[in-house]
């Protein structure tokens, strides 16, 4: 068999879920369970990553440094990952996440801004930390874009690049398309993060998988931004019963999704009529709350506002943008 490295950012991107309110126990716990099942790497945070608690997107229920060493405790075996977008994380962010013993660090950055990872993966790599870089929005770029800009990530110091599906927008031929044309620019480990906002984050990891990724990234229950992330327990058997071996104990695995869906999140996330909007709009699927709250206040169709936000192109940090569109749809409205 092949093999797969797990993922799991249910204690970073399930944040997204419940406005990053997850507090100490509920990190301990699923840590735990996380580590008792063998899963590889557990990643942790703020659902926008290192630093990025603030009133724009939501304060965390804790602080980075509680959640950090909260869930450096509780992992025995599995490494502890985290996750930082330049702009909200800085340089003293990382170097804070590797003195709490963070052994994967992540740099997000849109598809086709690689550059601003390059300062950010430079530090990690003079720090000695096993740094990753994810292309999000993968969508706005075409394969041979993101292969470009993945050759870059790695010249710039990434031991591992990779898509996310941030708006859950792909279909299995374009995630294979993509991986594939990256796997022939670099010779890194390449990662896939989906999102299930069209049913597809599953079928697409496997496609991943089957195109050259060696990391994949799941979540329990599929807790994450809007209609959720890859389903890990649902992933991690599938993967193996298409020839990839992940090393992970499955009772234990089921285990730990029935301790998330318990204990972590109100209920599990579902491709619901807003969801199946964005990944249509090609809209990251974390401006789910923040599109509800702006419309109901102002009266208007929230999949207009999705709709309207993916002509405009929207991405991950501008979320500003919502209340403008929903100002204009308001004025629209008002004036017929």
């Amino acid at each position: 068999m092949s093999s797969v490295v797990i993922h799991d950012p249910t204690l970073r991107d399930g944040q997204h879920a419940v406005r990053h309110q997850l507090g100490v126990a509920a990190l301990r716990g699923y840590a735990e369970a996380a580590d008792a099942a063998g899963i590889p790497v557990v990643e942790v945070g703020h659902g926008n990553g290192l630093g990025a608690s603030s009133l724009q997107v939501g304060r965390a229920a804790v602080s980075d440094d509680v959640m950090l060493s909260t869930v450096r405790e509780a992992l025995r075996h599995s490494k502890m990952a985290v996750f930082m977008l330049p702009g909200w994380g800085t340089s003293d962010d990382l170097r804070k996440a590797v003195a709490h013993g963070a052994d994967v660090v992540r740099v997000g950055v849109h598809c086709t801004e690689t550059s601003l990872a390059e300062r950010h993966l430079g530090f990690l790599r003079e720090e000695g930390a096993e740094a990753h870089c994810a292309l999000m929005m993968s969508h706005m770029a075409t394969p041979a874009e993101l292969a470009e800009h993945a050759a870059r990530a790695v010249g710039y110091g990434a031991r591992a690049v990779g898509i996310m599906d941030s708006a859950g927008h792909l279909l299995p031929q374009d995630v294979t398309d993509r991986i594939g044309a990256m796997a022939e620019a670099v010779d890194v480990p390449l990662i896939f993060h989906g999102h299930n906002n069209l049913g597809m984050a599953v079928a697409n990891s496997v496609a991943a998988a089957g195109a050259g990724a060696a990391i994949i990234d799941g979540c329990a229950r599929g807790f994450g931004a809007g209609a959720g992330n890859t389903q890990l327990e649902v992933v991690v058997p599938v993967l193996e019963r298409s020839g990839y071996a992940t090393g992970i104990d499955l009772y234990a695995l089921l285990d730990a999704a029935e301790f998330a869906e318990r204990e972590l999140m109100p209920a599990p996330p579902v491709a619901g009529s807003l969801s199946i909007v964005s990944g249509l709009a090609g809209v990251f699927s974390g401006f789910k709350h923040q599109v509800l709250d702006q419309s109901a206040r102002a009266g208007v169709d929230p999949r207009d506002v999705f709709f309207e936000l993916g002509r405009r192109q929207a991405v991950a940090g501008q979320e500003d943008l919502i209340v403008d569109v929903v100002a204009e749809l308001s004025a629209r409205k008002a004036a017929i």
